[in-house]
Order: structure tokens, then sequence, then C-alpha cells
């Protein structure tokens, strides 16, 4: 999809393995890469992940932007806040999702795009 002009030399699955990597760096949990390509308009890739309070949450969230933006990639928008426990950064190509663990479980995005294909390492 490629639409983001400030990432011209980072290809989508760079940026897709920089994201989990970095939210393996700060001990996200339950990390999961959904290709959504084939079942969504929006993006082609969903990075999920759980953060166990606020504090981490946030810092998922600043590494992921700190790890990408270093590479040149910059986000579109971010939104939500650790007090919302649920925390979103768009690279248009790829969105990460930063969860609590009960919001994750509401929310349920794995179940609500169960069509899309999970990525493994």
């Amino acid at each position: 999809m490629k639409r983001s002009t400030d990432r011209a030399r980072v290809t989508t699955s760079a940026l897709v393995k920089m994201a989990r990597s970095a939210l393996a760096e700060k001990h996200g949990r339950d990390i999961v890469v959904l290709d959504v390509r084939e079942v969504s308009d929006i993006t082609d890739y969903f990075v999920i992940a759980t953060g166990t309070n606020r504090p981490q949450i946030k810092a998922l969230c600043e590494e992921v932007e700190h790890v990408l933006g270093a590479a040149g990639v910059r986000s579109l928008r971010r939104s939500g806040t650790p007090e919302s426990e649920w925390m979103v950064v768009d690279y248009l190509d790829v969105i990460v999702h930063i969860f609590s663990p009960q919001t994750r479980r509401y929310y349920a995005l794995e179940e609500l795009w169960k069509d899309g294909r999970r990525v493994e390492e």
C-alpha cells in the first residue's frame, strides 16, 4: 500500500518488524500481528500488544514512536492515553494498538479481524 511519503526507504514489512521488536523490548505481552490487506481498506497490518499497567502502556507507545522515528518514520496520528487504557499509533500501512488486558478483551480486535492472517515472526 505504501502511502506514507516519510518512509520511502522503509518497507511495510520492516516497519512491522520494528514495531514488534520495540514492543517486545519494553516487555509488551501477547504481541500479535494481523495481515488485514485482504479484508481492510484502511490499513495493511495491525500490531496489537498488551501493557500490564498505565505506565507500561505509555512506555510501549513511546518506544514504538522512538524506534520508528529513529528510522525516519513518523506517524500520521496518535490517539488515546494511558488512562484510557488504549493507545493507537497510525502509520497508515501499519496501525499499532496497545491495550490494558481488560480493554484488549473488551475490544477483541483479533476476533473482530479474524479473517486477517496472523503473521508469525
